[in-house]
């Protein structure tokens, strides 16, 4: 894939850019032979009427050379802005095609920045750099033929030097394209870094480490800078020599035409015409050097774009999917899972993993941090496909499906929920996003979350900040389950759902929660023992394997793992609140 795809829709609109920019370029070299029969015939002739007419065909001239370069200039930008539209567009898309694994490689600052930076340099060139390479190219070609009809002898002269323009355009060109491309790699280090920092902002003030996040940005500056300076330094050397050699053979021009002139073997109107055309070819040539240093940064820029598009996404759907079941509420089977991360391939997270939850069964994974947990969870949504054994749903494997239509049969309601910088409305309905307003309102009840909207500024139309910054955990809590009621999926996912909770606000979500329940294949992720004891089966994870399952009191009898993890959890308490835990998960309170 290249840039031309996008390019070829407009291309229509290029023709026109290219004929004015032809009509542009003719009029400039017309004004050299204008000039010509100005001083020949104008003043030459001592008739003042040839003279008005010499200048009034130049002006005619110059009139229809403004009108083209507005037609060329208006169409290039506008075309510009549209391509870069459309590959922002594209680039997008494909980003969100793209499965966590790949953002496990990449850093998003450094994703953000192609498609902000690099598209913006992309857009420059081809609104403005690349017209105006073409033009001043075409220009050179022009005046060169003009030197010759005007004098052989003098556009010979003019010939020989062209190499000396032309070679530190090549040799510094291709310098100038590597170090483009290492300067956007930088420049991309420092939005990464800036996003992460003010992301986590509080993270960073609550620990005083601003000292040294100050001094971590300052080096990745300091390195953009660097680079940027060897960039700019060797464009400048390139612009000076080519101008050095251009202007330097305009002046020998003048010196061996101004001896012709003395001699009668040229007039002074095609000196003065050789002149111009000569002049035309150097500031021709210099452009071109100046342009060929952003053409090659464009270069630079190009590629990583077009490289982030050339990322095929590993987690695609196949040519002939299967359509999703539609039941109410489906089986979820795990069948000798083996799975390892892409970045840890020789750990395995899941080993030997099966696991069958039947229709409308409610079940719990608990385990120590690393058992393997929220690696369910991934397999499930089919963030990641298993090296070994299948998932599927409702009878189906994923892989057989459209990844969008598997997810679309999962509600998510994650620990840490993920609020938008959009309205309370739009984040509720994020799963559902043509779900009715009243539908939203109900939701909301049941999450128990009503309360905390109404005392919003604009209630539901409140905008919530970027990540939810105004909204305490527990409330962001409360959306993020308020979402998964709106989605009305037929496998509903909760990690610790309502760890964010007070315990009255706990126990009204909890009802909430039974209701979206119903009829539907729950798998919760327990952290905190004492909220999954009663659920239908609890499944124990240890190192990626199950290590027992049963029931809360079926468990505590039989010892093991997850006995060991509710005594850790419940003893030591020493007053009635404790004593009460303790005996609510089976535990002995003396």
């Amino acid at each position: 894939m290249s840039i031309a795809r996008f390019l070829w829709p407009y291309r229509g609109r290029i023709a026109v850019a290219a004929a004015a920019l032809l009509v542009a370029v003719g009029c400039v070299l017309a004004l050299g032979r204008g000039v010509q029969l100005v001083i020949d015939r104008g003043f030459g002739s001592g008739e003042p009427a040839l003279l008005d007419h010499a200048l009034a065909a130049m002006i005619g001239v110059v009139v229809l050379y403004a009108s083209a370069t507005w037609v060329r200039f208006y169409t290039m930008m506008s075309t510009g802005e549209r391509v870069v539209t459309d590959l922002r567009r594209a680039v997008f898309d494909h980003i969100l095609g793209l499965e966590p694994a790949f953002f496990e490689r990449e850093r998003t600052g450094d994703v953000v920045s192609r498609l902000t930076n690099d598209a913006t340099l992309v857009q420059q060139v081809i609104g403005y750099g690349l017209s105006m390479f073409v033009r001043n190219a075409l220009m050179m070609v022009g005046a060169a033929v003009m030197l010759f009809v005007t004098s052989w002898k003098l556009a010979l002269l003019v010939l020989v030097g062209a190499p000396a323009t032309l070679l530190p355009i090549l040799v510094l060109g291709r310098r100038v394209r590597g170090l483009s491309r290492a300067s956007q790699d930088r420049v991309a280090d420092v939005s990464a870094y800036v996003d992460e920092a003010v992301h986590e902002i509080r993270t960073v003030q609550a620990y005083a480490h601003e000292d040294v996040d100050r001094a971590s940005f300052a080096r990745r500056v300091e390195a953009a800078y660097d680079v940027a300076l060897q960039r700019i330094s060797h464009k400048a050397f390139l612009i000076a020599v080519v101008m050095l050699i251009a202007f330097s053979a305009v002046g020998v021009i003048l010196w061996v035409g101004g001896h012709d002139v003395l001699a009668g073997r040229l007039t002074h109107g095609e000196l003065a015409a050789f002149v111009f055309y000569a002049a035309a070819l150097a500031m021709g040539a210099g452009t071109v050097a100046e342009v060929w240093g952003e053409l090659q940064r464009a270069a630079g820029a190009t590629e990583r774009l077009v490289e982030l598009l050339n990322t095929e996404p590993r987690i695609a759907a196949r040519s002939a999917p299967l359509a999703p079941p539609a039941s109410r509420a489906l089986e979820i089977e795990f069948d000798r899972v083996r799975f390892c991360y892409p970045a840890r391939p020789a750990t395995a997270a899941l080993e030997r993993f099966s696991l069958t939850i039947a229709p409308g069964e409610r079940v719990a994974l608990v385990g120590p941090s690393g058992a393997g947990k929220s690696t369910v969870f991934a397999l499930l949504l089919r963030f990641y496909d298993p090296q070994e054994g299948a998932v599927r749903i409702g009878g189906v494997e994923l892989p057989a499906m459209d990844p969008r239509e598997a997810r679309g049969l999962v509600a998510v309601v994650p620990q840490e929920p993920v609020i938008f910088a959009a309205s309370v409305l739009e984040n509720v309905r994020y799963g559902r996003p043509d779900a009715s307003r009243e539908t939203v309102v109900r939701a909301c009840g049941q999450a128990c979350a009503t309360e905390f909207i109404e005392r919003l500024p604009q209630g539901l139309d409140t905008e919530l900040g970027e990540r939810g910054i105004t909204l305490s955990g527990g409330q962001k809590q409360r959306l993020s389950i308020a979402r998964a009621l709106v989605a009305d999926r037929p496998i509903l996912v909760l990690d610790e759902a309502t760890s964010s909770l007070d315990a009255a606000a706990e126990q009204l979500v909890q009802q909430g929660l039974q209701t979206l329940e119903q009829g539907r294949t729950t798998l919760v992720i327990a952290h905190r023992l004492a909220t999954v004891q009663n659920a239908e089966r609890i499944v124990v994870l240890e190192r990626g394997e199950i290590v027992a399952q049963g029931t809360h009191a079926e468990l505590m009898r039989q010892g093991g793992l997850y006995a060991s993890l509710a005594r850790l959890q419940f003893l030591g308490g020493r007053d009635e609140k404790d004593h009460r835990a303790l005996r609510a998960v089976g535990l002995p309170s003396g």
